[in-house]
């Protein structure tokens, strides 16, 4: 945990990499420059503000394990043998191997490859901070924060007639992704992914420009979230060729050629978005096609009543337990979406987090309700992006809302969708403006 060698090495990391900012902030748009230094800032008080919050109220939790009982051990290794850490740090983790058992014996989560590559990645920035939570936290902190960045920078420069500030707080400001989206945690890495992903097809669907590098990013991405939350991957995938379908459709101009290309097209784009979503979770036997429903009830069933139960103190909530079938998923579908954008409710406030998570869905939900009315709704429509956004974040929450039931694992779990929808919101209230895409 947290202790001396983090109030001597972490400001020194704090300072240094403020610095670091405002010397990048030089080369930023001059119309966005005002929010680089207080989004940078934000982001790595939030990862030094959950450490403390899981030190001093959780006592301990995952930031904490990867930390103590995963990286510690790769340092250790390293300051013993150099080779060995560096063995420990390349494996995949899974069974345990002979050479390096004396170390990884003692890592919690070795055996699982999601959480042992966050493990290594964690060793990784422990090398360069000496093994100082704080400070390694730093780095997840700007990983989270570039990928961020870079997306407001790219649809700032598409979307001209949004206002810069809605826009700002959708994408750089929003409190859950800045304090569940900073630490040492999955969901840091997979945020920053989601955005460098998101940033990747942008240039590519939408601008032409910088291809090659784009679909490098895109490969690199694709691959971190993949390691690590593969079913964000699955939800996330489909809707790209849904935002490129919608794109297609929208050059033909002729009547007659539409009525011919919509529904061929269409079964395209499905049996390729099936296919890719097969292919992505085939590796996985938890995600797999046939299996993906079941998974998500027991997820639901330990999270509702089992370990999750027992290690979040912040409350369950009932939407009804899935049933492992299509049609008894399905039947949980509004009740799900609505759990993950709009609770909690600030009646079923247990805790100061919960509270700042409720306002937080308070405001989404009179936003979202107040935009609809002013006719901000059919905007959406007439933009495949925008189109992707909310089909990203309906999809998004009703998956982590079907399978999570627990709202302490709901606030973290559902921060990749939450930039998406406070976009789509800021679309709406620019299209009470005389709304205006710049293409």
């Amino acid at each position: 945990m947290m202790g001396l060698q983090d109030l001597i090495i972490t400001p020194l990391y704090l300072i240094s990499l403020i610095l670091l900012g405002f010397w990048v902030r030089k080369f930023v748009p001059h119309n966005i420059k005002r929010y680089f230094i207080p989004a940078l800032i934000f982001k790595l008080l939030g990862a030094i503000c959950l450490g403390l919050i899981y030190q001093f109220y959780y006592t301990g939790g995952d930031t904490f394990n990867y930390f103590l009982h995963g990286s510690r051990w790769i340092w250790k290794a390293f300051q013993e043998d150099p080779m060995l850490g560096l063995s420990i740090l390349l494996e995949e983790g899974g069974e345990r191997v002979y050479e390096t058992y004396e170390y990884t014996q003692h890592i919690w989560y070795y055996k699982s490859k999601s959480s042992f590559f966050i493990v290594r990645l964690t060793a990784f920035f422990d090398l360069l901070t000496f093994h100082t939570y704080s400070a390694t936290a730093l780095f997840f902190a700007v990983f989270s924060f570039s990928g961020s960045w870079m997306l407001f920078d790219k649809l700032s420069s598409i979307y001209k007639q949004i206002n810069r500030g809605h826009m700002a707080i959708a994408l750089l400001f929003i409190p859950s992704t800045i304090f569940w989206g900073s630490g040492i945690l999955k969901d840091t890495i997979t945020y920053g992914s989601v955005c460098w992903l998101t940033w990747s097809l942008v240039n590519i669907i939408e601008s032409g420009r910088h291809k090659w590098q784009s679909i490098l990013i895109a490969i690199l991405a694709s691959w971190l979230i993949y390691k690590i939350k593969i079913y964000i991957l699955i939800c996330y995938l489909p809707l790209v060729l849904i935002w490129v379908y919608w794109k297609q459709i929208r050059v033909i101009n002729s009547f007659g050629l539409k009525v011919i290309f919509i529904p061929v097209l269409g079964i395209v784009f499905m049996v390729v978005g099936y296919y890719t979503v097969d292919q992505v979770s085939s590796d996985n036997d938890r995600y797999s096609m046939d299996k993906v429903l079941k998974s998500a009830a027991i997820t639901a069933y330990d999270i509702r009543y089992g370990w999750g139960a027992r290690s979040n103190g912040d409350g369950g909530y009932d939407i009804g337990l899935p049933d492992g079938t299509l049609v008894g998923t399905l039947r949980l579908m509004p009740a799900a979406i609505n759990v993950s954008i709009f609770r909690p409710y600030l009646w079923e406030v247990k805790n100061p987090l919960m509270l700042l998570a409720s306002l937080e869905s308070s405001l989404i939900l009179v936003f979202f309700i107040w935009a609809s009315f002013r006719g901000g709704f059919f905007v959406i429509l007439k933009d495949p992006f925008l189109i992707f956004c909310l089909a990203f974040s309906i999809l998004f929450a009703f998956a982590i809302g079907v399978s999570t039931f627990n709202f302490g694992t709901l606030m973290r779990y559902k921060i990749p969708m939450l930039p998406f929808m406070a976009f789509v919101l800021a679309a709406m209230f620019s299209a009470t403006k005389k709304y205006n895409r710049n293409s």
